[in-house]
């Protein structure tokens, strides 16, 4: 088994243009995003390692928010989840894996999770 490093950036809240609904269409709606990252990573990080031996945790951050093209409607949020992980996996090859977890807050009734998630693996 290959280790692995496993970079976390949880529960942003992001304006994202999606839905397939016409009471979705035109506005955009607030999405908590969260992504994983799982990264191959050296036999061992030393004392003095440098941030080159592993990855920016801003990088999933601006993944999920700032790489989404602005003024481009997602139909469907798996949309949205896999512009994610295509955006880190070319940002880095490195990057072996990538899960995106996406609740719509626009539908909660009761403070209810509704959403997906999205697992994609480096082919």
């Amino acid at each position: 088994m290959d280790d692995s490093l496993r970079l976390e950036v949880h529960d942003l809240e992001v304006q994202v243009l999606t839905g397939i609904y016409s009471e979705e269409t035109g506005a955009t709606q607030p999405l908590r995003i969260s992504v994983t990252a799982d990264l191959a990573c050296p036999a061992q990080f030393r004392p003095d390692a440098r941030l080159t031996e592993s990855k920016n945790y801003l990088d999933l951050k601006h993944a999920a928010t700032t790489a989404l093209p602005p003024g481009v409607h997602f139909t469907l949020i798996e949309a949205v989840a896999d512009h994610i992980c295509e955006t880190l996996f070319l940002q880095d090859r490195r990057v072996t894996r990538v899960e995106v977890k996406i609740v719509k807050l626009a539908i909660a009734e009761a403070a209810e999770s509704i959403g997906i998630t999205l697992v994609r693996h480096r082919r």
